[in-house]
């Protein structure tokens, strides 16, 4: 199955830096605008996050085909960090937690991310469950998602931290029901 991952457009937030992770952000102008300008391949099936970024996203770029919501492909709830940017908390003692936790610890009112990269891992398996083997399928979803669907399936194995991408861009793949080889990126 060829599994392509898209990271939704660009929003107000994302521009800012700020954590957005619960806040149903709209696309911004150039996040629009940057859609438009690439390409993207071909998909049979295209699988959101139920945020209003990613259903923007994924009508932009399929707009023939009607997106199949999942639920658990939402963001991660950044609790306190919620729409806050870098220099807004710097200087918090949660945040100086968090950040010497290497990003470990839960979000202070928000989730711990060890159970947000379990709840992304288990919403793939569910999505791409009893689709056809031959299918082409592209999963319009959140960094931090692709990020831990991939650090946990791809090969050859890498970190999290590795798979960051930019708002539009992405990964194509190849699933053979336990991992995912990466073939190129989007």
């Amino acid at each position: 199955m060829k599994i392509a991952f898209i990271r939704h457009g660009c929003t107000p937030g994302n521009l800012e830096h700020r954590y957005i992770g619960r806040t149903d952000e709209q696309l911004s102008a150039c996040g629009v605008e940057e859609l438009r300008k690439r390409r993207y391949p071909a998909a049979d099936y295209v699988i959101s996050s139920p945020m209003r970024r990613c259903i923007e996203t994924a009508e932009i770029i399929y707009p023939a085909i009607e997106p199949m919501i999942a639920e658990d492909f939402r963001e991660c709830d950044f609790g306190d960090f919620e729409g806050k940017n870098y220099a807004e908390l710097n200087g918090r003692p949660d945040y100086q937690s968090w950040i010497d936790s290497g990003g470990e610890l839960p979000f202070p009112g928000g989730e711990a991310p060890r159970d947000f990269r379990e709840r992304c891992c288990n919403a793939f398996i569910n999505a791409v469950s009893g689709l056809p083997w031959n299918a082409a399928v592209s999963l319009i979803v959140h960094g931090g998602t692709i990020m831990s669907v991939l650090s946990r399936f791809s090969v050859p194995e890498r970190s999290y931290f590795d798979f960051r991408i930019e708002n539009g861009c992405g990964f194509q793949t190849e699933w053979d029901g336990q991992r995912l080889l990466i073939s190129e990126v989007i």
